[in-house]
Formats: C-alpha cells, sequence, structure tokens
C-alpha cells in the first residue's frame, strides 16, 4: 500500500498558539523600537501604545473571524484570494513573506546590538551570523518541537516584563537604595506630556505598530492547530490583550522613571529604554539581566517570525503560485526547502551589519513596514468582502464575530493609511517609500506575466484554493 504524501500536522495546543503569537510580537518592535517612538512622542507614547493595541486587537479578531471558518494552510492569503481574486492572494502572501524575511534580519541585528552591550568590540556580523544559525536549527525541527520550545523562550519574555513593570512601579511610588522615587515627575518634564504635539504622536505610531506586528501569526498557525475552531479564537484575543497589558504598563513605566529626553535621545537605537531605565535607577546588575532578556526576545521573535515564512512559502508553493519544491515537506512535516529560502533575509543582516553597523536595522525596518501596513489593510478588506458573500450567499456567520464592522474595518483602514503616509516624514524610514512601492509593482506586474503565460495553470490554481477552503467551511 502506497505511502499518503507528508502533510503539515496538527500538532500545536492551544497555549503554544498564544506563546507563538506573543513570541513573534514582542521583539526589537517593543525593546529596541520603542525608544524611537519616545524620541517623537515623549511620554504620550503611552497612548499610542493603546491606540494600537486597539487596531492589533481588530485585525487578530477579523483574522479569528475568517479562520474559524477556513484554517487551511496560508491563513489570510488564501483567504484574500477566495474572497478578492487570485491577485490578492498571490500580492499578499508574497509581500507577507517579504516582509517577515526582511523583520527576522532587522531582530537578528538587534541581537547583535544587544551583545555589544556586553562586548563593544565584537564586529556586528559575528553574533548576526551566530543566532542565524541557532534559529535555522530551531525551525527544522518537527513542528511540536519548535513549539514548545517557543513556549518556554517566550515565557521568559512574559515574566520579565511582568518583574520589570513591578520593580519600576516600585522605584517610582516607593525608591530603591541610592534610587529615589521620581512619582510621576517625569511625564510633564522636557515639554510636557504631549512635547512635539499631535504631529510627533502619529510619527510614532509607526514604531508602535511596528510592535503589534506579529499578532496575525495566531492564524497562519491554523493549519497546524490541534483544534482551530477552538484555539484560534481563544489565542488571538488572549495573545492581543495581553500584549496591550504589557505594552502599556511597560511604556509607562519607562516614561515614569527616566524623563523621556534620555531615553528617547536622538532616537538611538544602540541602548534599549528598557535597560536604561535600570542604568539611570543606578541598579547596573539589573540592566546586565535586562539586556539578556531582551536578547533572548528578539531571538524569539526572528525564530517565530522565520515560521511564519516557511509557512506562507509552502502555501504559495501549495497553491502554484512559487516552484512546487519549495512546499515539499520532511516526514516530520517541515517545508525544510521553503525554511532554506526563508533564510535570505539573514543573509542580507549578516552582509548588512558588516558594511552598515547598526544603521541596517533601520534600513530593514523601513522596508517591512511599508509591506505590513498594505498587509493589515488588505485584512481588513478581505473580512469585508467575507462578511459580503457569507450574507449574499446565504451561508451561516461565522462563530466568531468582529464587533462594529464593517465601520471599524473602514476607520483602521484609514488610520494605518495615515500612519503609512507618515512614513515619509519619519528620519531613516525612507526606505520604506523607495523601496515598498517598487516591490509591490513587481509583485502585480508578476502576477499578471504568471496569469498571461499559464491559463491553465491558473485557472487550476483558482479551482485548488476554492476547493480547499470549501472543504473547511
Amino acid at each position: 500500500m502506497a505511502q499518503s504524501p507528508p502533510r503539515l500536522q496538527r500538532r500545536l495546543r492551544s497555549r503554544q498558539l498564544t506563546m507563538i503569537g506573543i513570541g513573534g510580537a514582542i521583539g526589537t518592535g517593543l525593546f529596541l523600537g520603542s525608544g524611537l517612538a519616545i524620541s517623537h512622542a515623549g511620554p504620550a507614547v503611552v497612548l499610542a501604545y493603546v491606540l494600537c493595541g486597539l487596531v492589533a486587537l481588530v485585525i487578530s479578531w477579523a483574522l479569528a473571524e475568517k479562520v474559524v471558518v477556513h484554517p487551511a494552510a496560508g491563513a489570510f492569503g488564501a483567504i484574500a484570494q477566495k474572497y478578492l481574486g487570485a491577485g490578492s492572494g498571490f500580492v499578499v502572501r508574497w509581500a507577507y513573506w517579504a516582509m517577515q524575511v526582511i523583520a527576522i534580519g532587522g531582530e537578528t541585528i538587534a541581537a547583535g546590538v544587544y551583545v555589544q552591550f556586553w562586548w563593544p568590540e565584537i564586529p556586528l556580523w559575528l553574533p548576526v551570523a551566530v543566532f542565524s544559525l541557532l534559529v535555522i536549527v530551531v525551525n527544522g525541527a518537527a513542528v511540536h518541537i519548535f513549539g514548545e520550545f517557543e513556549y518556554w523562550f517566550s515565557m521568559i519574555k512574559v515574566c520579565a516584563i511582568g518583574v520589570f513593570v513591578v520593580l519600576g512601579l516600585v522605584l517610582v511610588f516607593f525608591g530603591l537604595p541610592h534610587a529615589p522615587a521620581p512619582g510621576a515627575a517625569n511625564l510633564t518634564v522636557g515639554g510636557g506630556f504631549l512635547p512635539n504635539g499631535v504631529s510627533g504622536l502619529l510619527l510614532a505610531m509607526v514604531f508602535v505598530l511596528f510592535s503589534y506586528i506579529g499578532t496575525e501569526l495566531v492564524s497562519v498557525t491554523a493549519a497546524e492547530s490541534e483544534n482551530p475552531a477552538r484555539d484560534i479564537p481563544r489565542a488571538s484575543r488572549a495573545m492581543v490583550l495581553r500584549l496591550a497589558v504589557f505594552y502599556v504598563a511597560a511604556m509607562l513605566v519607562v516614561v515614569l522613571v527616566v524623563p523621556w529626553t534620555v531615553t528617547g535621545e536622538g532616537g538611538s537605537i544602540t541602548a534599549s529604554p528598557f535597560v536604561r531605565v535600570f542604568q539611570s535607577a543606578g541598579v547596573p546588575a539589573a540592566a546586565t539581566v535586562m539586556n539578556f532578556v531582551v536578547l533572548t526576545a528578539a531571538l524569539s521573535s526572528a525564530n517565530t517570525n522565520l515560521y511564519l515564512t516557511t509557512r506562507m512559502l509552502h502555501s504559495l508553493a501549495e497553491h502554484r503560485f512559487a516552484p512546487a519544491w519549495a512546499g515539499r515537506l520532511t516526514r516530520s512535516g517541515v517545508p525544510r526547502n521553503a525554511l532554506v529560502l526563508s533564510t535570505a533575509g539573514l543573509v542580507i543582516a549578516t552582509i548588512l551589519s558588516k558594511n552598515s553597523d547598526s544603521d541596517a536595522y533601520l534600513a530593514l525596518f523601513g522596508i517591512s513596514i511599508f509591506a505590513a501596513m498594505v498587509v493589515w489593510m488588505l485584512i481588513l478588506v478581505t473580512h469585508l468582502a467575507f462578511r459580503i458573500r457569507r450574507r449574499r450567499t446565504g451561508l451561516p456567520p461565522s462563530p466568531v464575530r468582529l464587533c462594529g464592522a464593517p465601520v471599524v474595518n473602514v476607520v483602521v483602514i484609514a488610520f494605518l493609511a495615515t500612519v503609512l503616509v507618515s512614513t515619509f516624514w519619519v528620519e531613516g524610514l525612507d526606505p520604506a517609500w523607495k523601496f515598498g512601492i517598487p516591490f509591490f509593482v513587481v509583485l502585480v506586474v508578476a502576477y499578471l506575466i504568471l496569469r498571461a503565460t499559464g491559463r491553465s495553470r491558473y485557472a487550476h490554481t483558482v479551482e485548488l484554493v476554492d476547493s480547499t477552503l470549501a472543504g473547511e467551511e
């Protein structure tokens, strides 16, 4: 009897899904990029984290509503193809793959910057190369091994943020030896709570939103979840709510303990504001421990995002939008060829870190943020089409419903578009427009060529996606 071909294995549990989502989101966006956000918004960065947390919750809830009905490989990319057309499915998945590939490189560069906190003489490219090999090895393991590894890796970050918040509040209200309690005085120093006005708050949004990128990860795990109908909505809500609490509380501690003019001075990315809080409080041992935590956070985020890219590329290959060999699975259900291709960002990061030092992080950040905003907007547009199609065809609504739709979709899309346009005025983020728009033009042209030169293949792809998602309903 012939053996059935290997398939993605449904071996990820609810607790792993939640922590994997947190692992993908809590990385350099919070620990490193928050310094850049503070430099623009000052103490009002707390408001930015609240607003962007609500945006992430909308995205997560919209995804859960769709994925509960269609828990297939490719997640929102395959669903976009069904409800918006094959072109959208092609562009969304390739854009998301490229965005995360670049983000992985940014995380490893940030990890190298953290290592230089201890050993400044080490060339940045060396730890970047070592960490790249580490995340590749972990992702080459079976998915349940990856899930368990990432669960505990993420737990370190969650516990560390909890301890940081508690210690920070103790310092704020009671003080520590050699560090008097500042109270709320730092909220109004250096120009007040909103030192750069509403425009400064808006410019900070792009860095804050980057902290929440990765919340869509849970939907990508649907094809490997033990019980997607139960676990995906639960994990999505729990993940975003926990992230919002962690982020808002942590940022509040940062701006209370140290004047924003110190933590955000020049938007420097050479040290995390979390580390600088403990340094300013005169607790060097705690700063060293915190630096270790943010190092593991960056590695955990890179590890999780590499998982994302391999599954998205596997989906593209499965639906004939990428070479078939890219979708082949090992006996343990790992798309190893897709994994190899998805290491491109790690290679780029190593090269950039050798030539550009820490400025390479901003270059990668600018390119990936453009794709991230566009993908999030298309997720919300797909959700609108999903609602309309099911209502018109008489299909029952999803057991998970996004409250306030479709109005909330339009509001969030407008907000994301505004933030994306604002990157034009953020120093260091000019690559977002220099490379973001040409990249999407290339994707559209590539799709049109694919459709024109392979009509039978295109027709089969559309039929394949429709039948796959119909089978999941």
